[in-house]
Formats: C-alpha cells, sequence, structure tokens
C-alpha cells in the first residue's frame, strides 16, 4: 500500500471524528430528524369545536374558518420566550407540507391580539430577567402536527422548546 493512502485514511478518520465531535457539541441529537406519523384521514370537522391545553389554554375553532385563542404560547423556540398570547384569529386544515412531516395540519393565525401574558416559570427552570425577553408578538402563526390516540379521536400538537429535546405540546378536544 502506498504511504499516501494511509496519509489519506488517517485524515479521513480525522475528519470525520472532528464532524461528530462538532455536531454533537452542537447539540444536534439523535432522534432530531426522524420520522413523525404523517396523518392524512383528518376531517375538517373533526376539527371544529374547543380545544384545551396546557395551563388554562383554550382554542375554539369555528366552522366559518375563525378561532378563538386564550393563552397560547409559542411554538418551538419561541417557547422559551414565556409569552402567551389571547386573542382572535383564523384557521385551516391543510395537506401541504408545513410542519415537521408531510401529513395535514392545521395552520392557525392569530390576527387581533386581545391579550399577552406570561407563564410562570417551572421550579427548577432559570429565568431570565423581563427586560431581556422578547415582547410578545402582536400576530403569530401556529402549525399543529396531527395525531391520534388510542381511541382513534384527534390531537392537536406542536413542538415546544428546543428541537433537539422534542417536547410536545398538546391541545385536545374538550368533551361534549
Amino acid at each position: 500500500m502506498p504511504a499516501h493512502s494511509s496519509v489519506l485514511a488517517m485524515r479521513r478518520r480525522a475528519a470525520f471524528g472532528t464532524c461528530l465531535l462538532a455536531l454533537t457539541l452542537a447539540g444536534c441529537g439523535p432522534h432530531l430528524h426522524d420520522d413523525v406519523p404523517a396523518l392524512q384521514d383528518a376531517k375538517r370537522e373533526e376539527v371544529l369545536g374547543s380545544w384545551i391545553g396546557y395551563d388554562r389554554t383554550n382554542v375554539v375553532f369555528r366552522p366559518d374558518g375563525k378561532a378563538d385563542i386564550r393563552l397560547l404560547d409559542g411554538q418551538e423556540w419561541d417557547f422559551d420566550d414565556r409569552w402567551r398570547l389571547a386573542g382572535r384569529g383564523t384557521w385551516k386544515l391543510t395537506g401541504r407540507r408545513a410542519g415537521w412531516n408531510d401529513g395535514q395540519h392545521v395552520q392557525l393565525t392569530l390576527t387581533s391580539r386581545t391579550e399577552a401574558a406570561a407563564r410562570a416559570p417551572e421550579p427548577d427552570e432559570p429565568v431570565a430577567p423581563s427586560a431581556g425577553r422578547p415582547q410578545a408578538p402582536k400576530s403569530y402563526t401556529w402549525t399543529f402536527e396531527l395525531q391520534r390516540d388510542d381511541k382513534e379521536a384527534l390531537r392537536l400538537y406542536f413542538f415546544s422548546g428546543d428541537p433537539d429535546s422534542r417536547s410536545t405540546y398538546v391541545l385536545e378536544k374538550e368533551g361534549p
């Protein structure tokens, strides 16, 4: 084997090791790009109604494409800013790629904010001073992924916080 081949192999191994270390230090978790199950059979009628979630969150999806939003947190990195929004908006069930999967999604857009609140920190959560936190937006669009529970009822969710940890923020339809 020529000497340049072994040098080239050593350089490749060193480059691979450096890339792997860089990805690890950058926080890319092993499940960051796992597939999210795609739902294709949701009906618009299943979305209609009142949905409840974390800490008094409530979203009402109306048949005319309008929505009432109460205390809904931001998704993905925006969740870490701790703001919660209330107001009126619009919604649609869409089959185009909009979130983490190829399936259907519910897109909800706050068009008229009536309130902005701050979520209380968890007991072990470090909290930056309020002066250092971004202001709550005047308008905002959420993209909900869809899944079915064990009883085949529709659930809406989005990812919150660091995408590496994939925490989910779930809304479930309020009972009759």
